[in-house]
């Protein structure tokens, strides 16, 4: 019932839509009891009818089309659409996204006491992609925060829609913040220092919530500096205050079982009651928590406001930030909503397969090409199609269900009539060593997908081996389920030549015969009690594909990832090779047809040294959804200009990557911005059919002040045969700067599209605060006079134009440590610390990763004039041993202030020392931590303290 059709003595001044929004909701709110608010927090929250207010859920999954919900367009991955470079085509691709979602809103019918399809999208994934071994590196747009977020933005944007009351649907950036790693994902800290928080993780979150784009954010399951996500606080101090001057407050919701993990897997607090009150004081504003079960979380809340841990005022402001977004897609107006109309034909819409395509095609990226591309249909009318991944599409968790499959085989053929499809997968039949008979009476053909795992599709009827209760079964067509029940490994018999034992990977267990009835089933938990298993092979794969490359005049090798399999949510890749059975197929088949272009299906990057030497072609393209092969075989044909271009670095085979759980990206050496060793493909790297020329470089000024801004013109001409595209990127780099500033930053990229023999006039407008790094000293972003580098691009390896530019103003002070506190994560480099947290509830402070060790803290261009003593604020539980804190310049000690002990990691107190001798200029100060203590920050001071090297009273909140 609409809030017009409600007699008039039913309607309430909430109902009224003349009114401000902010009086609707306080109306509404007011008129909810206490026990229906505290309901409200949870993410399935119940109706209302003595007010007309129906059931709500958060949460609808949208990253690249509407997902879990049955039949929907089917996207490129959110990898692939970052490889577009493309804000229009992205904020469409949304655009559509959020149009099927409005139709599975008004159309899908709840299940039983749930509410309609939530028009809240838990998209876009905004996490960087530092690291390519990342299982979800698919979900991310890019590696580079000004890239993330203005592809995330226009994502955003074209979710929210363009009427200025209402949304289509409302975006939720995932995940904050600083979660790049899945092994362990809920128990791992992200260590993430003041400048990689500002200048890295934060980066990418920033701009899209300042401009008002993003209408909420969901927190992530990892901690960073020891405290967890969901009750970081972050949350409003960052978050928050960036949203103030758009007008509307996030709705920040936690991610799935979240909550309950501070207290199960994380022992972060003693009970879920305190833990549910913090991540509420903490800014989470709906518990997605024990499913449909809203009972408990509730429960725990409401205990939580019984214990005084919580207020009605924090209850209600949980719930003002819920109702408000339910006013903006409206729920409250039916008939001013202007998207209310949306029918269920939208989905797979016509529009939106082209759509689909379109987004496919720009996201093909190739890596190289030395003119084997494109294929020319007269020269080469024989083409087999080999690999694995030749003529099958994959869906990955967040897929929707595909509305049809066009695979590269069928793309192909349908484009130059007949090809030769040849998966180069053995066939193998296992028969029982006990019993003499066949594993489910079928011959399978044996998917490797790198370290061991493999998968078995029946020969008969093509479906996959699987263990489900204890039981081997032959019923899936294609591997889509959160608990993979379908990946095995065979193991070799040591002692048995020839048999191998059957292991699910889920499981751990081994198939083994049932003495009684013989079944085959999935129990033995050791080798010793398992099956031993002939494995006879039936057709040789490689044999297979070689046979078929020779006959052929071109071989298009289809290798990849599946995305459920060795590299997903809850998994991390191991490394960055290929499966070691699909570089053997690559080679087999280069052998016998050199005229062979390797095309890469994949959600994350490889190294593919040996493809870059030996073949005359390479191409990439993520899982791109249904239309996935009519966009390669427009490509490989030339039908399409490859118009992608990378988004994330694509390292060498043996580059020694940093360790996934190193999260600073300076010191580590990640991403194109700090890594040290030239990648195999570049950040932004993509080739293409035609040539493009860059001239005329030009800034406005070549001198500018710190708040300033020029603009950067270049003329980007094809000079090739046929019309193309380029991304144009805009890099930066300060040439002698006191920080370790980055290699090269990006400040700017536009996609162009120019017609043979055209050229266009490009014009950058760069404020100089795009230059700015996070001053450790000032706590603020600043940007240092001196010289600097305006570079512009093909990508960050090929530099093609550069320009000098000169930032004026007044040289930064020496650090200022006297008579005032500086935080120890403050430092300018350090070794041998880690990142921890000062309090549950805020501050972040430092401490030896071994206490056996000593660690260091460097503090560059310190004043020290005139000081005399030092202050520390210490924390220390009881041990043995003894801990210390030593002062010191490059050439002598200033002093050593012993560490007492405090009796918890949480309880702080002061301690102090007198210099050794007077102390004058400017020196760069060393700190050395010797033992297992926390350090939040120091003083310098010039006066002497106290109490020499004695604790003082317990100090205050170290943050």
């Amino acid at each position: 019932m609409s809030s017009s059709s409600l007699p008039a003595t039913e309607r309430l001044p909430f109902h009224d839509s003349g009114l401000d929004v902010r009086k609707r909701v306080d109306d509404l709110l007011d008129r909810l009891t206490l026990d229906e608010r505290i309901a409200m927090l949870h993410q399935h929250a119940p109706a209302v009818p003595r007010l007309g207010v129906g059931a709500f859920r958060t949460g609808s999954e949208a990253l690249h089309g509407v997902s879990w919900l049955g039949v929907a367009t089917a996207f490129p991955q959110a990898v692939g659409l970052g490889a577009t470079w493309d804000e229009d085509l992205v904020r469409r691709v949304a655009e559509a996204t959020s149009v099927e979602l409005r139709a599975f809103h008004r159309h899908r019918p709840p299940a039983d006491g749930d509410a309609p399809t939530s028009l809240q999208a838990w998209a876009p994934v905004v996490n960087l992609l530092r690291d390519p071994r990342w299982g979800r590196n698919e979900e991310g747009y890019s590696e580079d925060p000004v890239h993330t977020a203005r592809l995330a933005e226009a994502f955003c944007r074209g979710m929210a829609g363009d009427d200025p009351r209402f949304l289509r649907a409302a975006p939720v950036l995932k995940h904050f913040l600083a979660y790049n790693n899945e092994d362990d994902r809920c128990t791992t800290s992200s260590g993430v220092r003041p400048r990689v928080l500002h200048e890295y993780d934060l980066a990418a979150f920033r701009p899209v919530v300042a401009s008002g784009a993003a209408t909420g954010a969901m927190a992530a399951y990892n901690l960073v500096n020891g405290r967890p996500c969901h009750v970081s606080p972050l949350i409003e101090d960052e978050l928050r205050r960036w949203a103030e001057p758009t007008g509307h407050e996030l709705f920040v919701v936690s991610d799935a079982e979240a909550p309950s993990n501070l207290v199960d897997l994380e022992h972060y607090f003693d009970d879920h009651v305190e833990s549910h009150a913090a991540a509420l004081k903490a800014g989470i504003d709906s518990f997605t928590d024990h499913g449909l079960d809203s009972d408990t979380p509730v429960g725990r809340l409401r205990e939580a406001l019984d214990r005084g841990l919580i207020t009605e005022a924090d209850v209600d402001r949980a719930v003002r930030r819920q109702l408000a977004l339910r006013f903006r897609l409206g729920e409250f107006d039916p008939d001013l909503d202007p998207y209310a109309s949306i029918g269920p034909d939208v989905i797979d819409h016509p529009d939106h397969r082209a759509l689909a395509a379109r987004a496919a095609t720009e996201s093909v990226v190739l890596l190289k090409n030395d003119g084997l591309l494109p294929l020319d249909r007269a020269a080469s009318p024989r083409v087999a199609v080999i690999g694995p991944l030749a003529d099958v599409l994959h869906e990955d968790w967040y897929s929707g269900t595909m509305p049809y499959r066009v695979t590269v085989a069928a793309g192909l053929a349908e484009a130059v009539g007949e090809v030769v499809r040849v998966s180069g997968e053995d066939r193998v039949e296992l028969r029982s060593r006990t019993t003499g008979r066949l594993l489910g009476d079928t011959a399978f053909d044996v998917t490797d997908w790198g370290d061991d795992v493999v998968t078995l599709r029946s020969a008969d009827t093509g479906r996959h081996l699987g263990a489900r209760h204890g039981s081997l079964v032959v019923e899936e067509e294609r591997v889509k389920s959160w608990d993979v029940h379908e990946t095995f490994v065979l193991e070799p018999v040591a002692d048995d030549d020839g048999a191998v034992l059957l292991r699910n990977v889920l499981t751990g267990r081994y198939a083994a015969v049932d003495q009684a009835d013989g079944r085959v089933v999935v129990t033995a938990g050791t080798p010793g009690a398992a099956e031993r298993w002939s494995r006879e092979v039936v057709r040789d794969g490689a044999q297979e594909a070689r046979a078929a490359a020779a006959a052929a005049d071109v071989a298009i090798v289809v290798l990849g990832n599946h995305p459920l399999i060795n590299g997903r949510e809850t998994q991390d890749r191991t490394g960055t090779s290929l499966p070691a059975a699909q570089e053997a197929l690559l080679r087999a088949v280069a052998e016998v047809r050199p005229a062979t272009a390797l095309v890469v299906t994949s959600s994350y990057p490889y190294a593919l040294d040996w493809a870059d030497e030996h073949l005359p072609a390479v191409v990439w393209t993520s899982h791109g959804g249904q239309e996935t092969g009519h966009a390669l075989a427009a490509v490989l044909l030339g039908d399409a200009e490859p118009a992608g271009r990378l988004p994330q670095s694509w390292y060498r085979g043996d580059d020694d990557l940093p360790h996934p759980l190193d999260y600073d990206v300076i010191k580590a050496g990640w991403t194109y911005q700090y890594h040290r060793t030239a990648p195999l493909y570049p950040f932004g790297h993509g080739l293409s059919y035609t040539d493009f020329a860059y001239r005329d470089l030009r800034l406005s000024s070549e001198v500018v002040p710190q708040d300033g801004a020029l603009d950067v013109s270049v003329t980007v001409a094809n000079t090739g045969a046929r019309p193309g595209s380029d991304v144009v990127q805009v890099y930066a780099r300060a040439t002698a700067a006191r920080y370790e500033a980055p290699r090269l930053r990006l400040v700017d990229f536009r996609k162009v599209r120019v017609d043979a023999g055209d050229s266009e006039a490009l014009t950058f407008r760069l404020p100089v605060d795009r230059l700015a790094h996070w001053d450790v000293d000032r706590g603020a972003f600043t940007v240092d006079p001196g010289d600097y580098e305006i570079v512009v691009a093909r990508s960050a390896g090929d530099h093609v134009l550069v320009a000098r530019l000169t930032v004026t103003g007044e040289d930064p002070a020496p650090r200022a440590v006297l008579d005032r506190d500086t935080r120890a994560v403050d430092f300018d480099d350090y070794s041998g610390v880690v990142l921890v947290d000062a309090t549950r509830a805020t501050g972040d402070a430092v401490a030896p990763v071994d206490p056996a060790l000593p660690a260091t803290l460097l503090f560059r261009a310190a004043d020290l004039t005139g000081a005399v003593g030092v202050e520390v604020e210490v924390a220390r539980v009881a041990g043995s041993g003894q801990a210390r804190l030593e002062f010191h310049l490059a050439d002598r000690s200033l002093g050593v202030v012993d560490v007492p002990v405090t009796g918890d990691r949480y309880t702080w107190t002061r301690a102090a020392t007198r210099l050794q001798g007077a102390v004058d200029g400017v020196h760069d100060l060393r700190l050395s931590l010797h033992g297992d203590f926390r350090l939040a920050g120091f003083r310098l001071t010039t006066s002497p303290p106290a109490a020499d090297g004695g604790a003082t009273a317990a100090g205050p909140d170290p943050a």
